[in-house]
């Protein structure tokens, strides 16, 4: 492994690329931590001591790498981004403007990524206001009873509001840089910073609170986890796919024989987004409402707020395979596939072309993402169980959103520098 990082450095337009991509996520995360203004860093900081981080925005905080929470000018992370291109995906099925937009090839995809970057600073615009009210009215941080803002006013309140939309546009930017100049998916890996940088401390949080037993013990737990999860992702199920000969003109065609690759994960993690934004809505409305007293308040604290209870963990796994088997439907579409296949003389050998051929892929993808579903059921509930048994951080590291991100963007990119790796006859990092 040493050694194949030595040859990835030693090949000079490969190096350029890793120290690029090395050097835009020290801006990022340097950006991370630099307070907007207005914020008063000195009780920010006293109440991030005195509060853990178990409130209602966690995942945004995760996507933040701890930013949020700080109030800095990157607070909102990548999350408005994530936002927008999952709304986009899901209307690309249901405008037909942007379904025709996506069968253009590249120039459609270039309007439809223009899109999801205006989306992008609207949803932006929206969270930052969002944030900074909860800032300014003190209900940011629960528990917290010194002012967060040096100054309340309206003028304060517009300016952080801007910088932080502005901060997005800015993230933004510097994943496409990495995108056209470095190795991988620039927001891939923009994502991947994000959440390792808040790992250390989750980790060190559980030495802290448990000792060095525990920490150990969940040390050793997490690499089970890890290679669980790292079998899943690359899990997947090849349907043969033969290509019939054909004349055209004098040359011949066709004749091959290729698969299509269903992952037993081919929703990634965006189930998991889904179930987690959807469980938040009620308890965020909670505190906004915090002081109504109501009956349906102390109903949403004492059951979807902690996320120790276990209906709040039946209904974020029920909800979780629900949006795995509504993203994989959205996302594959088997009619679409058998056209394909048709049109260019393909079959899967023992099934007659057509509606044959789309019922079979609709029957095999049905099969698979089943235990895809349970999977990430499962992995997501881990923090949820970590924080019943040993007292963990809700944003246990082992588990859920941050696990899948780390290991598949992780992944993601080691089979890219490999790419690179083997075509100047390098041995690479995998075997």
């Amino acid at each position: 492994m040493l050694g194949a990082f030595a040859n990835a450095f030693r090949t000079p337009d490969l190096r350029r690329k890793l120290l690029f991509v090395l050097l835009i996520i020290t801006v990022f995360r340097l950006g991370s931590q630099v307070p907007a203004p207005g914020v008063n860093v000195a009780n920010v900081q006293s109440c991030l001591d005195d509060v853990q981080n178990q409130g209602v925005y966690s995942l945004i905080n995760l996507f933040s790498g701890g930013a949020l929470l700080q109030l800095t000018i990157f607070a909102l992370g990548i999350m408005p981004y994530i936002t927008a291109s999952i709304i986009l995906q899901l209307l690309v099925v249901v405008i037909p403007r942007l379904e025709a937009l996506k069968k253009e090839g590249q120039s459609g995809q270039t309007k439809i990524t223009q899109y999801t970057r205006y989306l992008t600073l609207g949803l932006a615009l929206l969270q930052a206001t969002g944030i900074v009210a909860l800032a300014r009215s003190g209900n940011l941080l629960q528990g917290c009873e010194e002012s967060l803002l040096h100054d309340d006013g309206t003028s304060t309140f517009l300016v952080m509001v801007i910088t932080m939309t502005a901060g997005t546009a800015v993230i933004m930017w510097l994943g496409e840089l990495i995108t056209e100049h470095g190795i991988g998916n620039g927001m891939s890996l923009l994502i991947f910073t994000q959440v390792i940088a808040t790992f250390p401390a989750s980790m060190w949080q559980v030495q802290k609170s448990q000792g060095w037993w525990v920490f150990g013990i969940v040390m050793l737990i997490g690499l089970v986890i890890i290679a669980a999860v790292i079998f899943i992702e690359q899990a997947q199920r090849r349907i043969p796919v033969q290509y019939a000969r054909r004349m055209v003109g004098r040359k011949m065609f066709g004749g091959s024989s290729t698969y299509i690759p269903l992952k037993v994960n081919q929703a990634g993690i965006i189930p998991v987004i889904f179930a987690s934004s959807l469980l938040y809505l009620p308890a965020m409305a909670v505190q906004f409402n915090a002081n109504s007293g109501s009956a349906w308040v102390s109903w949403v604290n004492r059951y979807f707020v902690s996320g120790t209870h276990p209906i709040y963990m039946a209904t974020f796994f029920l909800l979780i395979v629900f949006f795995t088997y509504f993203y994989v439907s959205i996302t594959f579409n088997p009619t679409e596939v058998a056209d394909n296949m048709k049109k260019y003389g393909g079959f899967i050998p023992g099934i007659r072309a057509g509606k044959p051929t789309e019922d079979y892929l609709s029957y095999v993808l049905s099969r698979i993402t089943l235990p895809g579903s349970l999977y990430l059921g499962l992995i997501s509930l881990i923090p949820l169980i970590a924080l019943v048994l040993i007292n963990a951080n809700q944003n246990f590291p082992f588990g859920g959103t941050s696990i899948l991100i780390m290991v598949g963007v992780a992944l993601d990119t080691v089979k890219q520098v490999e790419s690179q790796l083997q075509q100047r006859n390098y041995e690479g990092f995998l075997r």
